[in-house]
């Protein structure tokens, strides 16, 4: 049986192919038909420069982390065939003392689609049809809308931050950066009845935040941030720029904590470190996510957040190049989908 798939064959350089499933399915594993995939930065990166923080991939690769599928076939897993399934990304051993705490995100033998932070590479899902591990799937009920499920890994990257934040009711929190993960943040942070307030220095970004759930907004060169200083219980960096880690280090109270979702991408700005000792500020990173996985899911699917607000765009698979150039553009707010041709 053939399919389409797209194959990232050099730096934005994407081809559409018809490939070959294989006949039979690996022990352990679900065949499975693509719903709805999305586009996230690491994808972009990997477009952009065939690596991605450090990572050069070593062959040719179909991207994509970020999906909902249909079973195909359940090949003796407790699945059924035509049923709707959130996939987690996160192949973790379940061994090693990371995954026994807990922490499968920091798995020491995980194997994760689309990356090249595994050799040799696993395709991802920016494809019609593929084979992935059954305890990877997440049966959800019947009805559930695929465009909003696809959202269930990012927004479990953005649930983490909000974790490893201690953010709670009550908490005073400023988000930089309303790309994807920052507005995923807003909504992670809103549900937990957090005090949002967010800053962009795109207007339509930030007017964006507030309708998902931000109890205020900032666009920065035309708000002045300065009064802010040190009124945050946690500021969460979403951005990606060094400018903005400064800027969360001001905007922190003492003793407060900063969360970098981003990945802040190397540069000549200097860090303002000092600032980390004066105000015995603590600095957490956040990557991937554990048990957020599955509260994402159940946000997801409680409906009370409004998804469709975060859909900027879709493409057919046969246009995941064109989808990948538009996000390049920047212009993009929100999420880019990525649907079957058939």
């Amino acid at each position: 049986m053939s399919y389409l798939a797209s194959k990232l064959t050099a730096a934005q350089a994407v081809e559409t192919l018809q490939m070959d499933l294989p006949a039979d399915v690996p022990e352990g594993y679900v065949r499975l038909k693509l719903a709805t995939a999305s586009l996230c930065g690491t994808d972009l990166h990997y477009f952009k420069h065939f690596a991605n923080a450090g990572f050069q991939l070593q062959n040719a690769l179909t991207l994509g982390h970020e999906a909902c599928a249909t079973v195909v076939d359940a090949n003796g897993a407790d699945l059924v065939a035509g049923q709707l399934v959130a996939l987690n990304p996160i192949i973790f051993c379940g061994e090693c003392e990371n995954c026994k705490k807990g922490l499968v995100n920091l798995c020491t033998s995980k194997r994760f689609p689309g990356s090249g932070t595994t050799i040799p590479h696993i395709d991802g899902f920016f494809r019609e049809y593929f084979d992935f591990p059954a305890f990877c799937c997440h049966k959800v009920p019947e009805g559930t809308d695929p465009d909003h499920l696809t959202f269930a890994e990012p927004l479990s990257c953005s649930m983490h931050s909000v974790n490893v934040g201690e953010v709670a009711e009550g908490t005073k929190l400023m988000i930089t950066g309303c790309g994807p993960m920052g507005l995923l943040a807003v909504v992670a942070a809103a549900s937990k009845g957090a005090v949002v307030e967010v800053c962009d220095v795109r207007e339509a970004v930030v007017d964006l935040a507030c309708e998902v759930g931000a109890n205020k907004g900032y666009v920065i060169g035309r708000d002045d941030l300065g009064a802010l200083a040190a009124s945050y219980d946690v500021v969460i960096e979403a951005s990606g720029s060094p400018q903005a880690f400064n800027q969360a280090l001001d905007l922190v109270k003492r003793q407060g904590k900063v969360v970098i979702l981003s990945n802040i991408q190397p540069s000549d700005t200097p860090i303002h470190l000092h600032k980390i000792m004066l105000k015995e500020i603590d600095v957490v990173g956040s990557f991937q996510f554990n048990r957020e996985f599955t509260e994402a899911m159940d946000l997801i699917l409680s409906g009370k957040a409004d998804f469709d607000k975060l859909i900027a765009a879709r493409f057919p698979l046969s246009q995941t190049a064109d989808a990948l150039r538009y996000m390049a553009d920047g212009k993009a707010f929100g999420k880019i989908l990525l649907k079957p041709d058939n």
